[in-house]
């Protein structure tokens, strides 16, 4: 039986391209959570906080409710004023650029490499201007930017860095986990992300006025913690310092993250295990281009694998290969279109096409592979032999 011929007759159940893993402990957690009658920010959001903490090596990890939030309330805490430039990466999600735009702030991209997509850091000093006021890198699919050489250019030149770490929870670099150091990181918790409290996210600064700064921006301005003001030990009193959105987590999403957390090792172990495979079977297979590594040491988290399709192998395109997987009950991801290409974002600060081409490259033939914890043998197997039907019959 020919590939081809399997596959057309192929009655299987969808695979996505991600699914989260929640164990029944985690589930009982939110039914219990439920039970308690707190389910908004309260005591297991603070333990999910100290957890964070003590995990990422960090002395202030904030709870929020969504990474594109804790983004957001980072810029306002730098006191980002109009006009400000934050320098980032051409290749992300559209969430990293419109933060910048929605906190008063001026978008500045630079290109990135074609190897692993992540930021050109040596092309970040000549987009500097007088009116810089922050860097902002993206560590794309889990692997970390190179931030030594990034650092310094930042306190060469009084800026501060924000670490888009969304795809970056329980990455390291050098021997350090993102989130032990350096000025700001915000991480995601989505469901496709390395842990998950259904929407969420954290923030970790060593600054205590940051911190500060931060949880009056969660949380309507108010000068101190309020989550208790209910009960028989809070108080009604707080003030208001400065006016600021709501972006609290809820206990009930706390719940799932203190056992996603505890996961945490073992699903990146998982996603390693993995993308081995994926690597070992794929290493000459021509058609698609898999990302390389760096060489300076690090831990990549490996939230997506996203090779590029080889436009030397084949003349399909990108949506091309994706169709014709999901045809095949395979679910794929695209990470990301280039997003300086997005109308708005060409009307309002005239980018244009072929300004940063390897985004552009990326942008127009990456696909990203099922990949996640519980992926089993024979769905892996499945989407090998799915590819390999699909450049096949190519034509």
């Amino acid at each position: 039986m020919s590939l081809t011929h399997k596959f057309e007759n192929n009655n299987e159940a969808f695979l996505p391209f991600a699914r989260p893993n929640i164990s029944d402990e985690a589930i009982k957690e939110v039914v219990d959570c439920l039970k308690s009658g707190w389910i908004t920010t309260g005591p297991r959001v603070q333990k999910f906080e100290e957890a964070l903490k003590d995990y990422l090596k960090a002395p202030f990890a904030l709870a929020i409710s969504s990474a594109t939030a804790g983004l957001y309330v980072a810029l306002k805490a730098i006191d980002l004023e109009p006009g400000d430039e934050v320098i980032t990466t051409s290749m992300t999600f559209a969430a990293t650029l419109n933060v910048i735009v929605l906190a008063g702030g001026k978008p500045v991209l630079v290109d990135v490499s074609l190897d692993n997509y992540n930021m050109d850091v040596a092309a970040v000093e000549s987009a500097i201007t007088s009116r810089t006021k922050a860097i902002m890198p993206v560590h794309f699919a889990g692997l970390p930017v190179d931030l030594d050489p990034l650092y310094d250019l930042a306190r060469k030149h009084g800026l501060y860095i924000i670490e888009d770490a969304a795809h970056a929870i329980g990455a390291h670099y050098k021997g350090k986990i993102i989130g032990s150091f350096g000025d700001i990181q915000v991480f995601s918790f989505h469901p496709n992300k390395n842990m998950t409290t259904g929407e969420g996210g954290a923030i970790t600064v060593r600054d205590e006025i940051l911190n500060q700064k931060i949880e009056r921006q969660r949380f309507h301005g108010m000068d101190r913690m309020a989550w208790n003001r209910f009960t028989k030990s809070g108080s009604q009193h707080y003030e208001i310092v400065e006016p600021a959105h709501k972006f609290n987590m809820m206990d009930i999403q706390a719940a799932l993250g203190i056992h996603q957390l505890q996961a945490l090792d073992s699903f990146i172990a998982e996603r390693e295990r993995i993308v081995k495979k994926y690597y070992t079977l794929l290493k000459d297979f021509d058609y698609l281009i898999l990302p390389t590594m760096p060489t300076y040491s690090f831990k990549h988290a490996w939230h997506l694998l996203a090779p590029r399709i080889n436009p030397e192998a084949t003349k399909l395109s990108r949506d091309d290969v994706a169709q014709r997987l999901k045809e095949q009950n395979i679910g794929t991801g695209l990470h990301y279109r280039a997003p300086h290409l997005y109308p708005f974002y060409m009307e309002t600060f005239g980018f244009k096409k072929g300004q940063f081409p390897n985004a552009e490259t990326i942008g127009d033939s990456v696909l990203s592979l099922p990949l996640f914890p519980g992926l089993k043998d024979e769905e892996f197997e499945r989407v090998i032999l799915a590819l390999k039907s699909v450049f096949s019959n190519k034509e």
